[in-house]
């Protein structure tokens, strides 16, 4: 699979895991969990899309719903819900999900992780995510349900520099400009439970769930590589913004990749660019009763 960032990981790849075995994803366990969990971490989108496949985000707000009345939402309706923090916010998840990392790890003598986070994503049977990159090298562990992943190539033609430059900056959410002809060019693949995917770095990719509530935890990780490269892209950004036109970070040596990540982290510390991502409307609570689970805003 042809990209142009180049990591220990090259193609897709599928492992095995049991973190299912440990009891912490049923729905007892769940519904606990919903209860208890930090309303700041919490991401609650629903994604509706047009015949060409182009997509418009509403996000949700927490609300007062119990968890048993949470997950029934998301199980009956067309949510995507993304705890995150699970690191701090779930240690027993995330023990489990670090003894599971250690033989993927392994399988890639290469990667040399500086930090790892990871979102725990709860979504409705229908439920599908856009296509779009992450910034991080991601492994994606599958617990309930069936999934399909589009993994597209890294190229220009795929992943424009200029929009990875206004993700990095946080101008915008991870949305890439989608055409359906694109999917040819994927490589498909369907995640069963105790599956986990790998990808190469910055991949674009699309998910659709396989008509089953899923529950799947994405493991984020950056290697210098990845730090490297994703503060070119924050200076890169932010030159462009003042009419320079910086060239393609594939063009840059280590040194000039490290260089940029300097600037980028002085440009942060300044604050000389600015989030536009801190003020999403909340345009629904999640509601078992209501259309695709979405239901009003309860003040």
């Amino acid at each position: 699979m042809s990209t142009r960032y180049p990591g220990p990981i090259i193609e897709p790849r599928v492992f095995d895991h049991r973190i299912a075995d440990s009891g912490l994803v049923s729905d007892g366990a769940l519904a606990e969990l919903l209860d208890r969990y930090p309303a700041e971490l919490f991401d609650i989108n629903l994604y509706d899309y047009d015949n060409e496949g182009q997509v418009s985000l509403r996000t949700g707000a927490r609300g007062r719903s119990s968890g048993d009345d949470l997950l029934a939402a998301i199980q009956t309706g067309r949510l995507w819900v993304n705890l995150r923090g699970v690191e701090t916010a779930h240690p027993a998840l995330w023990a489990e999900v670090m003894r599971a990392f250690e033989p993927i790890k392994a399988g890639y003598p290469g990667l040399r992780p500086t930090t790892l986070s990871g979102q725990l994503i709860l979504s409705s049977p229908k439920a599908r995510v856009p296509y779009h990159f992450d910034p991080a090298g991601v492994v994606l562990f599958h617990m309930r349900g069936r999934k399909r992943l589009w993994v597209y190539p890294g190229d220009e033609a795929h992943l424009p520099e200029q929009a990875m430059e206004q993700i990095v900056m946080r101008q915008t959410t991870e949305e890439l400009p989608y055409s359906q002809a694109f999917d040819a060019d994927a490589q498909v693949v369907d995640l069963e439970p105790g599956q986990a995917l790998t990808w190469p770095l910055f991949a674009p990719h699309r998910v659709e769930n396989l008509s089953a509530f899923c529950v799947s935890l994405s493991m984020d990780f950056q290697t210098w590589g990845s730090r490297f490269r994703n503060g070119a892209l924050f200076t890169h950004g932010a030159m462009r913004a003042r009419g320079l036109k910086p060239r393609a970070t594939d063009r840059l040596s280590t040194p000039g990749l490290a260089a940029r990540w300097a600037a980028a982290v002085a440009l942060k510390r300044t604050g000389a660019v600015k989030s536009r991502l801190m003020d999403f409307e909340r345009s629904f609570e999640p509601d078992a009763g209501s259309a695709d689970g979405a239901g009003t805003v309860r003040g």
